[in-house]
């Protein structure tokens, strides 16, 4: 399969809900998934905040899984994802939330999405799975959907550091060439995401190491 079908990939990862809680999430314990959400609401917290009036939109939402924790923090929060199966999962997952709303999206862009309709856009453990093209466009694109002093986030595992390394060094030697998965993981660096951002005209940049992790967000 080409590495860049993500909607093939993912409808094929996710075709029932253990799989799709598996593969963007690493467990099928409603448990261990809300220990994760809080981290990432904390993560969220201590980058671009959250605020009770945002009108939130989250990149590769997956089953929902950040969705169900800041749903109910938030004016209304929206999860894209390019997996029809994600969203008929997250849809399920989150139905009794009513300011939810699910979008499924060509895994390229965020076409469906009118500019200017969002005060935060993130995108969190997706850029791992996708091309630096894609990673870039999406970016581009979170700048054309927020509102002006809207804030976007990012991460992705961070190949300067000694974990991030080992995980590059474990899947390069894991896998031949032609055998890689094409969901498998890729690193990024502080510089290449701080440089996305200032390129797709974000101010106020920052980047931050967080153990295997670089988190990256601005300010529109």
């Amino acid at each position: 399969m080409n590495k860049a079908d993500y909607k093939g990939i993912w409808n094929g990862l996710a075709e029932d809900i253990s799989s799709a809680k598996i593969h963007v999430g690493g467990t099928v314990d409603e448990g261990e998934l809300s220990t994760a959400t809080l981290h990432t609401l904390n993560v969220l917290r201590g980058t671009i905040g959250i605020k009770p009036e945002d009108e939130c939109l989250e990149i590769g939402c997956g089953v929902g899984r950040v969705g169900r924790g800041l749903a109910p923090l938030v004016r209304r929060w929206v999860g894209c994802d390019a997996s029809s199966h994600m969203v008929k999962h997250a849809r399920a997952r989150l139905a009794d939330l009513r300011n939810v709303e699910l979008v499924e999206t060509s895994g390229f862009d965020l076409k469906p999405l009118p500019d200017a309709s969002f005060d935060v856009v993130y995108c969190t453990v997706v850029f791992m799975h996708i091309d630096v093209f894609e990673r870039y466009n999406y970016i581009k694109e979170a700048w054309r959907v927020l509102r002006p002093g809207g804030r976007f986030f990012c991460d992705n595992t961070n190949l300067m550091t000694d974990d991030g390394w080992a995980i590059f060094e474990q899947l390069r030697t894991t896998y031949s060439p032609l055998e890689r998965p094409a969901h498998i993981s890729r690193c990024s660096t502080p510089q290449e995401l701080e440089t996305y951002l200032t390129r797709a005209q974000f101010r106020d940049v920052h980047s931050r190491t967080r153990h295997l992790w670089v988190d990256a967000w601005g300010t529109k």
